[in-house]
């Protein structure tokens, strides 16, 4: 049966937009040329969206029976920093030998400013034998979905959309204006490709900020955490970020000077984005710094330490662990002689190294015997308190626990 809509790539941000298309009443068709990857949805939202009529296509064939499809393909940033396009590469290839006249083809995965056109155009093109702009539409539109967040949904948070031409950008914007209340229309596709590097860019240079400031007031013997909660009481020019352990996630912070050479600008790049990734790459080795510093202080060496990481995931209350700094940590500690194991309701096993690391069964019992306990994710199960008491040690990296009852970043 032909569908209304493809969503090529089921991981993070293609479910949850198959999802809302679903709830819309739009009749979906998922796709995904590799491995399913991780999702924020569960298995009974699936199986909703399967009573509702979504279904999983095995044979690309029916990729060519869509009206729009929207590529939702991972996207990471490879050994040399550069972003890693391949995946997208795969759904275009997939797509285009199916693509029909009049198909509006939108990507939504993480890209770098000039991506749509001088990437994934030519494959469409190439495959098709159509031309972008005349035979059928092609758009951008980065994504805001935001994993776990129960205020902001898709029907909620303003699309950006941004075409070839404007005949392409009215097109994709029809569509997203059956999911969501507000489209707003960029001036073309780089514009809207660089709403995306912005909105990243944005994000690691004030998490970077508050992870400097929390080096810096530690040294000074200043409650960070008391700094935040009362700057925050400003009502306007002050937006609060806290710190942590690392950056994780999936949006992929590009630096404009690890960007493919035509897309690069003559001028000198953002360095303000250089730098953050700089500041926040040094945490996790800054985090172990702090463990072993506190060992010390009581008499301990960090090698043969027993230490317990608690939450392994990159945001609260899921389980996803893109870019989770736990795993760098977990590695330095390993270098240093540690003895580790964790802790997370949402992760049933977990890898360092290629080598499965214990899992405690009983919290509070591990806690109380291991020599440090790191809380690196705050889980809504944790109870906090009751742990700063039967920790040994307790190392906050959230500033989750009680003033005074742990040590805090």
């Amino acid at each position: 049966m032909p569908a209304d809509l493809a969503v090529i790539g089921l991981g993070h941000l293609g479910l949850p937009l198959a999802q809302a298309a679903v709830a819309a009443g739009i009749e979906t068709v998922g796709y995904d040329t590799g491995p399913a990857t991780d999702s924020s949805l569960t298995a009974a939202e699936i199986r909703r969206m399967s009573a509702a009529g979504f279904r999983v296509a095995t044979d690309p064939a029916e990729l060519g029976r869509v009206r729009t499809a929207v590529i939702c393909a991972p996207t990471t940033l490879g050994a040399d920093r550069t972003p890693d396009l391949s995946a997208v590469g795969e759904a275009a290839r997939a797509l285009a030998a199916r693509l029909r006249p009049h198909t509006t083809v939108v990507l939504e995965s993480p890209a770098y400013p000039g991506a749509t056109e001088d990437y994934l155009r030519p494959i469409l093109e190439a495959g098709s034998r159509l031309r972008a702009g005349r035979d059928f539409h092609l758009a951008y539109s980065p994504s805001r979905h935001d994993p776990g967040n129960r205020t902001h949904a898709l029907a909620n948070t303003p699309k950006v959309i941004g075409g070839l031409t404007p005949a392409c950008t009215e097109s994709a914007a029809a569509f997203y204006a059956r999911l969501t209340d507000k489209v707003v229309r960029a001036r073309g596709l780089r514009e809207a490709e660089t709403v995306h590097l912005l909105e990243t860019t944005y994000r690691h240079v004030n998490i970077a900020l508050v992870n400097e400031m929390a080096v810096f007031c530690h040294d000074l013997g200043v409650d960070l955490w008391d700094v935040i909660r009362c700057a925050e009481t400003k009502p306007y020019g002050f937006q609060a970020f806290r710190p942590g352990p690392g950056v994780g996630g999936h949006g992929v912070a590009v630096d404009p000077g690890h960007l493919p050479l035509p897309t690069r600008t003559p001028g000198p790049p953002l360095r303000m984005a250089g730098l953050a990734q700089e500041v926040n790459g040094r945490m996790p080795h800054y985090v172990v710094q702090r463990c072993t510093t506190l060992l010390n202080e009581h008499g301990k060496s960090a090698r043969g330490a027993r230490i317990l990481l608690l939450g392994v995931t990159y945001k609260p209350d899921l389980a996803d662990q893109e870019g989770a700094p736990a795993r760098e940590i977990a590695s330095r500690l390993l270098d240093l002689g540690a003895l580790i194991s964790y802790h997370d309701p949402y992760v049933a096993g977990w890898r360092v190294r290629d080598r499965p690391v214990p899992k405690a069964d009983s919290l509070y019992e591990a806690a109380a015997n291991a020599d440090l306990t790191i809380l690196l994710q705050h889980h809504r199960t944790y109870d906090l308190q009751g742990l700063a008491v039967k920790a040994q040690l307790l190392l906050d990296t959230r500033g989750a626990t009680p003033a005074g009852s742990a040590h805090r970043l």
